[in-house]
């Protein structure tokens, strides 16, 4: 699979390179403050990282209210993709890889796996992935380096899942508060119930990185 960079054209359909910032103390609270496990772990607020989102919640949010934890782990699998009412902010401890759609590529509520580019995003560089834009689990750049990530959302995204009824399709998506997922019939989320929407290969780009 071709993976391109997050500074090459290709991904500004997708999301936008943020700069002006010095990244390096959030990058520091989150390697210090968070594990780094053999799966995928994923927490929607670490205090730590709380207590540093003042600026981000004003300058890249306007002012709403945002929560700041982490993506943790080891990963080249799709599995899943996701995506939200509003953007979300990333940035890696080490490089990282994302595996991104577009919501508009989905067809009748069915999005075909060949759509998925690879993006490759430097340590230390942050990035805005676009509320249009279909992601997951960040995927580790290199061989068993595995991935340290920060997810910036607004509070409460990936919190419980609202009672609801619903009203037509893209309902029965919602896996989690402002979380809408499509599923691969590989995946575990799957198994759990999520709605297999993904078809195709279940990409895996194991044998793309070095």
């Amino acid at each position: 699979m071709k993976i391109y960079s997050v500074f090459d054209p290709e991904f500004r359909p997708y999301g936008h390179v943020i700069d002006g910032y010095d990244t390096g103390k959030i990058t520091a609270v989150l390697d210090a403050c968070t594990p780094l496990p053999e799966g995928v772990e994923y927490v929607p607020s670490q205090p730590e990282l709380e207590e540093l989102k003042e600026l981000l919640s004003v300058n890249e949010y306007g002012g709403m209210p945002i929560q700041m934890g982490w993506c943790n782990g080891h990963n080249t699998k799709l599995n899943c993709l996701e995506y939200h009412r509003d953007s979300e902010i990333n940035l890696g401890v080490m490089d990282f890889i994302l595996l991104l759609a577009k919501l508009d590529d989905v067809e009748d509520g069915i999005l075909d796996t060949a759509k998925v580019k690879a993006f490759h995003c430097p340590a230390g560089v942050m990035v805005e992935v676009f509320a249009t834009t279909l992601h997951y689990a960040p995927c580790s750049a290199k061989q068993g380096q595995g991935f340290k990530v920060l997810v910036v959302l607004p509070a409460g995204t990936n919190g419980p899942k609202p009672e609801m009824t619903p009203m037509n399709d893209e309902d029965k998506l919602l896996w989690a508060c402002n979380k809408w997922l499509l599923a691969h019939a590989e995946s575990s989320e799957a198994s759990q119930g999520a709605v297999v929407a993904l078809k195709g290969e279940n990409i895996d780009i194991a044998s793309d990185i070095a």
